[in-house]
């Protein structure tokens, strides 16, 4: 991460002197409660700057040779409009996200479509705005320009910000079962920007971290913090009552390190409000939890969607109606409708397309599964492609959903879940939504299991609701349904 952000601030040690190694190390950010890495924060400003030049560089190469060009005043304005859609069609395909960044090939792939979809509503913006038109050849270099500098900028950062002497480094105080979830996540979905130094057994906790990553201090933490350059402590005890050494942590604090506990930990590198660690207190004075305020923005900007998008969408919708009554012959409806559990419990009719047999629960309700062979063979298409969610729109319309919140679910197993599963009845704070950060995070839930993991995404989401997160989910949104993620 150096290396990009590097080129943005230089460092001087003249202002700066002490422990440049400690200081150097660049941390997460939040904008509007949602934590955003400043890895990325820092490729997205250099390629934003990069596509905003193209148009101009497109405009120099389209004219090489001739005696003179200049650029017409209509041409910045162009440039700073492909700038912002390409952006945003990087953050569709999920291009800003680090599980996209394992091989050049899949940045490649990525990319392509992009750029496909950048010149797909460019060519839109073009036709209906004619004064900013530039030229197809002027605009054929931009894009090229864009995809080749984009490539050699994505190499360098797969294979530069990787480098384990450019990740923060961290200590984590506590060696027991609180640590060891940090491990567990870590199997799952690396922690790319951190290296962990060591875990400290703390107290009378019992040591279940792998023997080889315990570190027995025989110093202040303090003192072995400076010694290592270490960048942030990860307070993890199991139980804070015996032997935890608040003298030495505040002493850490005030030396200048960053120290998080657990919870906030989680919360910032995985996007979860971790349950299985979660008290009461900490939800009590914890920042967030602000739903009130936006609402009524949010209400308008559901209403204004949802009438565009049944205004726009009632074709697909339409042949999709076909199709089901050709497949059924037209012996069952087409629309299936189904209670749900809403905001603050209300119960409401969901309305969606047919996608499965008339009697997929002649044995109970059941969560759908992989290969659920309940779905029918046009349900297959409409599920993986999210066809059958649209008639959904009206449902927000009405205001019995939003755009962008936690998935509805059926009463039945709201009551079962409620039971066996803490914090579950905090998820319907919100209204439900079409997508949420659940959706766009973690595959569908299959069981109660897959159920607690998304309640985890679902209680982040309420704790860190802004505009701004609405407008990423749905952005990512358009990944999850280009990539067929999560359907069932």
């Amino acid at each position: 991460m150096s290396f990009l952000l590097g080129c943005l601030v230089p460092w001087d040690e003249t202002l700066y002197p002490f422990n440049t190694t400690r200081y150097s190390a660049m941390p997460t950010v939040r904008i509007f409660r949602h934590y955003v890495s400043t890895a990325y924060l820092g490729l997205f400003l250099i390629e934003f700057g990069l596509y905003f030049s193209a148009i101009f560089i497109g405009g120099h190469l389209r004219f090489l040779w001739a005696e003179e060009w200049n650029a017409e005043p209509e041409l910045w304005f162009t440039a700073l409009l492909f700038s912002i859609i390409t952006s945003i069609t990087h953050i569709s395909v999920g291009l800003y996200q680090r599980s996209s960044q394992s091989h050049i090939s899949n940045v490649f792939l990525r990319l392509l479509i992009s750029f496909t979809m950048t010149t797909v509503v460019m060519s839109v913006v073009f036709y209906t705005l004619p004064e900013l038109f530039v030229g197809r050849g002027i605009f054929g270099f931009a894009v090229l320009f864009s995809l080749l500098s984009t490539l050699m900028l994505r190499w360098l950062f797969i294979h530069g910000v990787d480098r384990r002497q450019l990740n923060r480094r961290a200590l984590v105080l506590g060696a027991g079962h609180n640590a060891r979830k940090i491990l567990e996540f870590e199997q799952r979905l690396p922690y790319w920007n951190l290296t962990f130094v060591g875990f400290v057994p703390m107290g009378c906790d019992p040591c279940v971290v792998p023997v080889e990553r315990v570190i027995s201090l025989d110093r202040p933490v303090n003192q072995f913090a400076n010694e290592k350059d270490i960048d942030e402590i990860v307070v993890a005890p199991d139980d804070r009552r015996q032997g935890f050494p608040v003298d030495e942590i505040l002493d850490c604090k005030m030396s200048g390190f960053d120290v998080i506990d657990l919870l906030s930990f989680f919360e910032r590198e995985a996007g979860i409000v971790k349950i299985d660690c979660l008290h009461p207190s900490w939800l009590v004075f914890s920042d967030g939890f602000r739903m009130k305020s936006g609402m009524l923005v949010k209400r308008l900007i559901d209403i204004l969607a949802s009438s565009i998008l049944l205004a726009v969408s009632w074709p697909v919708m339409l042949v999709t109606a076909l199709a089901i009554f050709v497949e059924c012959g037209g012996r069952h409806p087409i629309f299936y409708c189904q209670t749900r559990v809403g905001q603050d419990w209300k119960l409401f009719e969901v309305v969606k397309f047919r996608s499965m047999r008339p009697d997929a629960e002649k044995q109970g309700a059941k969560m759908a599964s992989a290969n659920d062979d309940r779905v029918t063979c046009v349900g297959k298409f409409i599920r993986k492609t999210r066809i059958d969610e649209l008639p959904q729109l009206w449902n927000v319309f009405k205001g019995d959903m939003s755009f962008v919140g936690p998935r509805p679910e059926r009463p039945e197993f709201v009551d079962k879940f409620v039971e066996t599963i803490p914090y579950y009845s905090e998820r319907h704070r919100v209204k439900p939504g079409i997508t949420g950060w659940a959706q766009v995070c973690y595959p569908y839930a299959e069981n109660e299991e897959d159920t607690l993991e998304k309640l985890q995404y679902d209680l982040y989401y309420v704790k860190n609701y802004s505009l701004f997160l609405d407008f990423l989910i749905m952005i990512r949104t358009v990944e999850v349904v280009l990539w067929g993620k999560g359907a069932r």
